[in-house]
């Protein structure tokens, strides 16, 4: 398939926001890789369809899981705004036909992130977080900097990772365990210098 007729799939599934997200992280994803020597394109395949199943609804996902005998766990299963992310990277592999695991993966942790990310991961975790179509500029523009001043893409994680358990506790949303382990690993590893503004 056609990047032409990928993106006419992913724009017949979402919104008009979040077709515009998806975009965004499309052409976030390729800058994120031309910056870390990764496949731009692979990068951007990933952005553009990394939210493909987040306009579905709860009931139509929890049918799809239940439909396919897809194995998930019941956390993530019982938590609407990442069960999304898992479900996306089983449709890409059903209905795109993608077989590369990286992709799969980096769509399946966009939200929540995972303990020994790859770089790649990396990419599509952050360029979901700081596209500049629907996301916060301000944010992005800090998140940049990091980038620019550090090369060091851990710690433009880890600043994500922060403002999103920080985002989740004022609106008493739960905590993926799958994020809070990302949080305690990077803290394990790092020293707060490293991570210091």
């Amino acid at each position: 398939m056609n990047l032409e007729k990928i993106r006419a799939w992913i724009k017949s599934r979402l919104s008009e926001e979040r077709y515009l997200h998806s975009l965004g992280a499309e052409e976030t994803a390729r800058e994120l890789a031309y910056m870390f020597s990764v496949d731009p394109e692979k990068a951007a395949l990933a952005g553009l369809i990394h939210d493909n199943a987040k306009n579905i609804s709860y009931e139509e996902m929890l049918s799809i899981i239940k439909k396919n005998n897809f194995d998930i766990e019941e956390n993530v299963k019982n938590n609407q705004k990442i069960l999304h992310a898992y479900l996306g990277s089983f449709l890409a592999e059903k209905e795109l036909h993608i077989e590369d695991q990286e992709i799969l993966e980096a769509i399946k942790f966009h939200t929540t992130g995972r303990v020994n990310m790859s770089i790649f991961e990396k990419i599509i975790f952050l360029a979901d977080k700081i596209e500049a179509n629907t996301r916060d500029i301000d944010f992005r523009c800090e998140v940049l900097n990091i980038l620019k001043e550090t090369n060091n893409i851990d710690k433009a994680v880890m600043y994500c990772v922060e403002r999103t358990i920080r985002s989740l506790l004022d609106r008493k949303l739960k905590i993926s365990p799958i994020t809070i382990d990302v949080w305690n690993n990077y803290l394990q590893h790092y020293s707060e210098a490293d991570f210091s503004s």
